[in-house]
């Protein structure tokens, strides 16, 4: 006789942008993986805190609804020089821990008995980094050897809820790329909440940030976003 094959059934208890408390289960299925602030129960996966789930392919994500930036290795961070140190600089990342770039994590060879370290790295300059290392203790180190990675010498910094951040990027950098290519700002993002841009219609470009971060919750928030850009 033939063997029947068991056929898992997948329940789905959450859909995309449902909100969701601590302890919610969102699915119950092991085709599916537990993303940031989600973790496995059994074959469901559980939600760690309270915000708003998300799909990534089989990657399941809740979005915290508030919070502070938790630095993750691998996080794109937009940072200022608050202290240039003997071995490095240590560096504001918007979060409660400060972080520090050692001199291992700049591209260059940089002897520090005979190159002052403030002509490479200055307090209060404006640097886009790499989380690269997060301790137990919370010593978190940033590097500037990825290819991404750069110092900013103009424009403007704007702060929003870390939480924010996906949308404002968007699936697929959808909601970004619409406001670079409406303002023609240059715009880069920082997973700690942190925005630099530069270019002519930078105030505009403000607007539509903080007007998603305001209404990141709401639907049709592109169509919204796309026709205040076409006032300009």
């Amino acid at each position: 006789m033939e063997e029947k094959k068991e056929i898992t059934k997948v329940k789905v208890f959450k859909k995309e942008k449902d909100v969701v408390l601590p302890g919610d289960e969102i699915v119950d299925s092991m085709e599916y993986l537990p993303g940031r602030n989600c973790f496995r129960e059994g074959s469901g996966i559980v939600s760690k805190r309270i915000g708003l789930v998300y799909f990534k392919n089989r990657v399941i994500e809740v979005v915290p609804l508030a919070g502070m930036y938790t630095p993750e290795p691998g996080d794109m961070v937009i940072g200022i020089v608050k202290e240039v140190q003997r071995n490095g600089w240590a560096i504001d990342i918007n979060s409660p821990y400060e972080a520090f770039l050692p001199l291992s994590g700049v591209r260059e060879f940089i002897d520090p008995m005979k190159t002052d370290l403030s002509k490479i790295y200055g307090a209060g300059d404006v640097i886009y980094g790499k989380v690269t290392m997060v301790s137990p203790a919370k010593s978190i180190h940033v590097s500037m050897q990825d290819i991404k990675t750069r110092k900013f010498s103009e424009g403007r910094i704007v702060k929003i809820s870390p939480v924010k951040v996906p949308r404002l990027i968007g699936k697929q950098g959808s909601m970004i790329n619409l406001i670079k290519d409406k303002t023609g700002c240059r715009i880069s993002v920082g997973q700690n909440g942190v925005v630099w841009l530069q270019g002519e219609n930078e105030i505009l470009a403000v607007k539509a940030i903080k007007t998603i971060e305001r209404k990141s919750h709401t639907d049709g928030l592109t169509d919204y976003i796309e026709k205040l850009l076409s006032k300009k």
